[in-house]
């Protein structure tokens, strides 16, 4: 079972996202501000962390800052502000993703399931080159799809958007969470980008359409 640590000054915030995170089969731990998030991560261990970025004692910034130096956990970044300096700041500090509040519980988990899965591969180390499911296959090295042995032509983002709903399949993906990942922070599109490719992207997989399912409220995400 993996364990959160849940960093806010909020205590209402953090029951909401304990409440969430326990429904979801998580662990969790609470700290009330920077310093004693930073305390608590010197003396125990954590899977990942959900922090605020404006706490007293320590900012959240300052606080992944100095938990990145001893223990390499990955951190879901919480603001009221979403200006791009911060979003960037932060993941040149090295966090893993970036909310901004008010903020949807349901996908907060998704985005906690996402971090977890991408670390979770990472340490096992099954970044293999293909991704399979059925005869639906995807070679990362020469960017390639099949469908059953015949090949599928595939725009760029089209392409770069089924490796990555595969590479986090039953995982739910909200469109700003793809738009990020795989369009970027300096793209000026909206939600339909993501709905248009996704359209398309079905349009070309014929019978595995609906391996690519839409999931509301939230976003969509690839069922094996």
């Amino acid at each position: 079972m993996a364990r959160i640590l849940i960093v806010d000054d909020e205590a209402k915030i953090r029951e909401v996202i304990r409440e969430y995170a326990e429904f979801n089969h998580y662990e969790t731990d609470e700290a009330e501000d920077g310093m004693e998030a930073v305390n608590k991560c010197l003396a125990e261990d954590y899977d990942l962390i959900i922090m605020d970025i404006m706490m007293p004692r320590l900012d959240g910034f300052s606080a992944c800052k100095e938990i990145k130096k001893v223990k390499d956990i990955p951190v879901i970044m919480l603001s009221a502000r979403g200006e791009e300096y911060d979003k960037l700041f932060g993941f040149e500090l090295g966090i893993d993703d970036y909310v901004v509040k008010p903020f949807s519980p349901k996908e907060l988990m998704a985005r906690v399931a996402a971090v977890l899965a991408r670390k979770n591969a990472a340490k096992n180390g099954s970044r293999s080159p293909e991704l399979v499911s059925g005869d639906l296959v995807l070679n990362k090295d020469s960017r390639t799809v099949e469908i059953a042995g015949r090949r599928i032509e595939l725009t760029l983002k089209e392409y770069e958007l089924l490796a990555y709903l595969m590479e986090n399949k039953n995982i739910a993906l909200s469109r700003d969470k793809l738009l990020q990942d795989i369009w970027g922070y300096d793209f000026f599109g909206d939600d339909r980008t993501i709905d248009t490719h996704i359209k398309n992207l079905r349009s070309r997989l014929g019978d595995y359409r609906n391996k690519i399912t839409t999931v509301r409220g939230v976003g969509y995400k690839f069922e094996d």
